[in-house]
């Protein structure tokens, strides 16, 4: 129950090639990517990874570190495919798990509850079951006797997600208009792992925003990272939306010509690159 406080490379350094991750956020909407960044700077690979995707899984799958993917889409949001995924996806690059969004929250809830399955109608006269034959289905023991998904838990070895503060004990607080599964994603792994635009002291959390706000309970989390901006180029809403030109410049550069730009020795190399970027183009 101390202080959680660590950086990003730090919190790499506890994860391993092979490994099931999580990743919060949805789309192109509040993404761990300062996270997402250091994860490729280092030589992590053969990672499974379960998100609602977005940059950070075709910038992770662009490089070559993913073997499984388990997503509902991978979107950009105003694009709505993500390119560099598409592409890595077209070549056969990677292993895919398509399921309903449904699915995909009932797998979740299921490892957060230590629970090997949940059932779930989502998915049921869909072709969700044919392009998944590992699936299996269950009948009520009740008079309706209805057949339902029984969508496996999806646990995870550690989950990493971006909220807007949080303390050195590892309470997240969520400003937006939106939690996603962030939380679930924490409750279904081994450790989590948080990255945030500020760390404050506990009090400072609910004096202009409700109880409610406080999205993850530091039981659940192993470790805090401040990163300011550190969602960019995806929304963390109400703090900064969605950098959009920059966005297109990803969507639209080659995936060498733009990690090779981008993706510096650390943190203050990207910010250093993106400023550049802007500065060169006027903006």
């Amino acid at each position: 129950m101390g202080d959680k406080t660590m950086t990003a490379e730090e919190v790499v350094g506890r994860l391993e090639s092979g490994m099931t991750l999580g990743i919060g956020g949805w789309g192109a909407r509040r993404k761990p990517m300062a996270l997402v960044r250091a994860l490729l700077r280092s030589g992590l690979r053969d990672l499974t990874v379960v998100s609602c995707g977005g940059p950070d899984v075709g910038m992770l799958a662009a490089a070559g570190r993913l073997r499984r993917l388990v997503t509902a889409f991978v979107t950009l949001d105003s694009i709505p495919l993500e390119p560099h995924y598409r592409a890595v996806r077209e070549r056969g690059g990677l292993e895919l798990t398509e399921v309903d969004e449904g699915m995909l929250l009932r797998g979740l809830e299921a490892a957060a509850h230590r629970l090997p399955f949940l059932p779930v109608r989502a998915g049921i006269g869909s072709d969700v079951m044919r392009v998944n034959p590992a699936l299996r289905t269950v009948t009520s023991p009740y008079e309706d006797g209805e057949t339902l998904v029984a969508m496996p838990a999806l646990r995870l070895d550690a989950a990493l997600v971006h909220v807007h503060r949080a303390d050195r004990l590892g309470t997240g607080q969520c400003l937006g208009p939106d939690p996603y599964f962030d939380d679930l994603f924490c409750a279904a792994a081994d450790t989590a792992y948080v990255s945030c635009e500020r760390i404050v002291d506990t009090a400072e959390l609910t004096e202009k925003a409700p109880v409610e706000s406080l999205l993850l309970r530091r039981l659940a989390v192993t470790g805090v990272v401040e990163a300011p901006n550190g969602a960019h180029f995806t929304s963390c809403a109400p703090d900064y939306e969605r950098d959009e030109e920059f966005q297109r410049l990803y969507a639209k550069t080659p995936w060498p010509e733009f990690a090779g730009r981008f993706l510096g020795a650390d943190e203050g190399g990207y910010r250093a690159a993106v400023a550049e970027w802007r500065e060169e183009e006027g903006r």
